[in-house]
């Protein structure tokens, strides 16, 4: 299968614009640190401010706030398209997010900002100043009354949420309620076919609006203006819009697109328009293009998919002939490979029903399906404890989460990051399986869900339990934290120069006879070992004899560094050889490092010889 790169979501190009040595020096400041940032001149700083507005993705203004406000005020135009701008006063005091907070990207800039120049960032988007999420924030492209439902949100008015199917939305707070099981499906004003459940012979779609409270069925969507009250769609169908509905558009299309070479992007652009308006589905709910691999350098297809800001995804023709399609071609077949192209590609990948049969033009062949939403699971390290060595992704996830799964301790450490309406399913030491089990059910229940654990979520943590139980059916999110190891070895220096191995030493899970083949290979092959587990009240001698395995290899004033509770609290350094550590010394809370024949401590660290020739 073949994707094409991804994209990342922070701006290419920012411009920095200052009037003042102070301000240069500022920025400076960031454009050493950013590689995509440059200082815009010109003649005056408004004709520079000027062109880093036309010529960037995001500006940076070292400037009063009214003086930009008054130089760009003449040129906004969508805050979908304006790029975002962030103000910084003369003494890099605060980053205020001024344009394009959300869809610009202008408070995640502003916070980016700060972090370098140690400004405070100034983000003044209600949602933000609330913890909740904003509409614009959610990934998905959001029509209609964006401004009156989000206000109706914060103002805790009842927002009806209507979806056509379970789609994995974040924490909303509880004044936004889901709408009751439907009486049946209700097809979209003014489609001649629907695309999604035909009504039965004889019936005809209910005529008129649909109440506050009705919801969508898979495949449908309301049929009229909204009667009282705020209503939050989530649905591909085109709708009616009114001033009280805001309409989210998932990622739930795939286009399939077949094509003979040298195939005109505007006849590929122009099919798909079609097909996808005569269906009455948005092309905003469009996840990707699909094809052949043999269509993977086709310049019509992709710059299609390019105009539309989608991925183009190509499979190769062996499994698009394993898809069982209406309309196989043994024309196509002898072309290519497979039978079809634009209708296997549109299903392949999931559970997809084919809405748009191929159609084409001269040159062009298009289908469309939907895909059913997936379950998202998080697996999220939370870092050795420490707030500041909890990573900005780590945190995102949380909030994005409507469900977040964990061990008591840690979900404490990290309450204050979850929106309101978070639901947390906590439990105490022990119970791993059942979180894990508790984690990918409520995936596949079809939430968005975080389940977290402290260091690296992969290291003797929750990514492993949870991944033997999670299928196909859910979409698995991993996020790397710091370790303890990793904090441990930064508090004792740089044990961890050379190669190194990690050994749990509970007996828990691993017999002890295992575990010690394991330490004795460790010892042989002259490893730095990191010892997790090393010690418990029910387990007292395997960190003793593990050490006794280690001295049998290495001189008996190796140094053994052991930390306690890094970066927490009660956090304790305890630096050691492997003749005169004292076992009762450590406990579960801590890491044990043991050097290898070649670690030194140098001024009171310790220190394992990276070999560089220059240090010969």
């Amino acid at each position: 299968m073949n994707h094409p790169p991804t994209a990342t979501d922070q701006p290419t190009r920012i411009g920095l614009v200052a009037a003042t040595a102070a301000g240069r020096r500022h920025a400076r400041t960031l454009a050493d640190a950013w590689p995509h940032a440059r200082l815009v001149t010109a003649d005056t700083v408004a004709d520079a401010l000027r062109a880093a507005w036309a010529e960037c993705d995001a500006v940076v203004a070292f400037l009063a706030t009214g003086a930009v406000v008054r130089i760009l005020a003449p040129l906004l135009g969508d805050k979908h398209t304006d790029p975002a701008v962030v103000v910084v006063d003369e003494a890099a005091r605060h980053a205020v997010a001024l344009l394009g907070g959300h869809a610009g990207g202008a408070n995640d800039l502003a916070g980016r900002a700060g972090a370098v120049l140690d400004a405070r960032p100034v983000v003044t988007t209600a949602t933000d100043a609330v913890g909740l999420p904003g509409l614009d924030t959610l990934g998905w492209p959001v029509e209609g009354a964006v401004a009156a439902v989000s206000r109706a949100i914060l103002d805790g008015e009842p927002v009806t949420l209507v979806a056509d199917a379970a789609w994995p939305l974040p924490a909303l707070p509880d004044n936004v309620r889901p709408a009751p099981t439907p009486s049946g499906p209700v097809e979209p004003a003014g489609s001649a076919e629907p695309a999604g459940p035909v009504e039965p012979a004889g019936s005809a779609p209910p005529a008129g609006p649909v109440p506050p409270g009705e919801r969508v069925e898979a495949g449908s969507a309301p049929a009229g203006p909204t009667v009282g009250g705020y209503r939050l769609l989530v649905s591909d169908r085109v709708v009616p819009l009114d001033d009280r509905t805001a309409v989210l558009r998932p990622p739930s299309l795939v286009a399939g697109v077949g094509a003979s070479r040298g195939v005109p992007a505007a006849e590929v652009r122009g099919l798909l328009d079609r097909v996808l308006a005569e269906a009455g589905l948005s092309p905003a709910s469009l996840r990707h293009l699909a094809s052949a691999d043999i269509k993977a350098d086709e310049a019509g297809i992709r710059a299609t998919a390019d105009a539309l800001g989608v991925p183009l995804v190509t499979h190769p023709a062996a499994e698009l002939a394993a898809v069982d399609v209406p309309h196989p071609s043994e024309v196509v077949r002898a072309a290519v490979g497979t039978p079809s192209v634009a209708e296997a590609a549109a299903l392949l990948g999931g559970d997809a029903a084919l809405l748009v049969p191929k159609t084409a033009t001269a040159m062009a062949t298009v289908a469309v399906a939907r895909h059913a939403p997936r379950g998202r699971l998080a697996i999220v390290g939370l870092g050795p404890g420490a707030p500041d060595l909890r990573t900005a992704r780590a945190a995102a996830e949380l909030r994005r989460a409507a469900v977040v799964v964990g061990l008591d301790q840690y979900v404490d450490q990290v309450r204050d990051l979850l929106r309101p309406g978070t639901r947390v399913l906590a439990s105490g030491l022990g119970a791993e399986e059942e979180r894990a089990r508790a984690a990918v059910a409520e995936a596949v229940a079809g939430h968005a869900v975080a389940l977290v654990g402290s260091g690296d979520a992969g290291v003797y943590a929750m990514a492993s339990p949870a991944l033997e139980y999670a299928d196909e059916r859910i979409d698995v999110v991993g996020v790397p934290g710091v370790t303890a190891a990793l904090a441990a070895g930064a508090l004792l220096g740089a044990p961890l120069g050379h190669d190194h191995a990690y050994l749990s030493l509970s007996d828990l899970h691993t017999p002890w006879e295992v575990i010690a083949r394991r330490v004795a290979a460790a010892a042989e092959g002259d490893f730095v070992a990191l010892l997790y587990n090393p010690r418990s009240r029910a387990r007292d001698w395997q960190l003793g004899a593990a050490l006794e395995v280690f001295a049998a290899h290495r001189p008996p004033d190796t140094p053994v560094g052991v930390v306690r509770n890094a970066s927490r609290p009660d956090e304790r350094v305890h630096l050691a050889t492997l003749a005169d550590l004292d076992p009762a010394l450590v406990d579960m809370y801590s890491v044990v490092v043991v050097g290898s024949s070649q670690t030194r401590v140098v001024a009171g660290r310790m220190v394992t010889p990276r070999g560089y020739r220059w240090r010969r």
